[in-house]
């Protein structure tokens, strides 16, 4: 049974991607971002330990949210996030986000975090930078962070950009 450190999950947000979306805060950081939102989320072991099972059993139960992956950075766990998101994506029809400080080009190259891509619709990467802040921003707190399409940029082997969310 694999578990994860989770900080704190929210149903029915909409500040974490489009439309309604269940979040799922992890535990750990490694990033430690200048006035970081979520600070209190940087020590894995403050989160408490669910089943993946067990998350994917809350994430079902609304149909009509899709998921969101947050932080904490979620890859610090990756291991685990992707084998939540594959059963996610196995059973359901959920579009996932994932929120990272890492970009996608790191991500891409490390065998080992880049085994979460092939399950997440939407990568937010990058670190947060207070000076970058801008509050007008969809879906990211500062301007160096991409949403990135995640299957269209491996398909086409090049960044794919959701520019909707930039406008």
């Amino acid at each position: 049974m694999t578990k994860i450190s989770i900080v704190d999950i929210i149903h029915d947000t909409t500040v974490d991607g489009p439309g309604f979306r269940t979040s799922i805060y992890a535990a750990g950081c490694i990033h430690k971002c200048l006035k970081c939102h979520n600070p209190e989320s940087w020590d894995i072991h403050k989160g408490r330990h669910y089943v993946v099972d067990e998350l994917v059993d809350l994430v079902t139960l609304s149909e009509f949210s899709n998921v969101t992956f947050t932080g904490g950075d979620p890859l610090i766990q990756v291991k685990e996030f992707a084998e939540l998101a594959g059963k996610i994506k196995t059973s359901t029809q959920k579009n996932i986000w994932c929120y990272t400080g890492f970009t996608f080009e790191q991500i891409h190259k490390s065998k080992k975090l880049s085994q979460i891509l092939p399950f997440i619709d939407v990568l937010v990467d990058g670190k947060y930078i207070h000076t970058l802040y801008d509050e007008n921003l969809r879906f990211r707190g500062s301007s160096n962070q991409r949403i990135i399409d995640v299957q269209q940029t491996l398909l086409h082997k090049n960044i794919v950009l959701r520019e909707e969310y930039f406008t």
